[in-house]
């Protein structure tokens, strides 16, 4: 007696065979393979090359009018100590940003902070100021405390800086400190002088006499 149906297949036909025939349904052998984590459509390729794009401007901004970089590994460190380091930078003008390094690379281009590009290796964040010393004077101070935020270096303008350099500017004064000392320093002659002209002109000499002599020994 011949064999019919699931039997006739089951006898005649290799295993391998049967496995093809008997496949998903609805599936198109034909079609290709989809790849996982790739975009679906052109729409969403272009929404991420213009994201992309966007971020390489806002970095190259950031290169080319601060004035010092500050370059440090983060990992580890917890979303509550992130925020107080943004906390602090932005109480003296500065600024914190995390970016991808690829794209931080490709901002540097063109810019005096070319030289950190070497430094954009791992888990980096970036803290930058239009003061030369707000940044660097944070990060040292936050470093201090928090052991998982590791300083890489930096740049001042074209200036490279390694982690000495970021902590011979953090020792100086704020561009703040300075005006005070300035507007002091201005302010305490400009006293002496509105009293001097209404001296007798022996005692003018005198005092004038007097700060040559101490210039001198200084």
């Amino acid at each position: 007696m011949p064999f019919r149906g699931a039997g006739f297949l089951n006898v005649v036909l290799p295993r391998f065979a049967t496995r093809e025939l008997s496949g998903t349904a609805g599936s198109n052998p034909a079609a290709p393979a989809s790849h996982a984590g790739q975009p679906s459509n052109r729409k969403e390729l272009a929404v991420d090359r213009a994201a992309k794009a966007e971020s390489i401007t806002e970095l190259s901004g950031v290169f080319k009018t601060s004035n010092v970089v500050v370059v440090a590994h983060y990992s580890g460190l917890t979303v509550a100590q992130m925020q107080t380091l943004r906390k602090q930078m932005k109480q003296v003008g500065a600024q914190v940003k995390v970016a991808k390094n690829r794209l931080a690379q490709i901002a540097l281009k063109d810019t005096d902070a070319a030289s950190i590009a070497p430094l954009l290796k791992g888990p980096t964040v970036l803290a930058y100021s239009g003061d030369p010393v707000a940044a660097p004077k944070v990060a040292i101070d936050f470093a201090k405390t928090n052991e998982k935020f590791v300083i890489l270096g930096g740049s001042m303008g074209k200036t490279s800086l390694d982690l000495n350099g970021v902590k011979a500017l953090a020792a100086l004064p704020s561009l703040d400190e300075l005006r005070a000392k300035i507007v002091g320093l201005i302010q305490a002659p400009a006293t002496k002088i509105a009293q001097l002209t209404n001296a007798p002109a022996a005692k003018v000499a005198r005092v004038v006499q007097a700060y040559a002599s101490k210039s001198a020994a200084a």
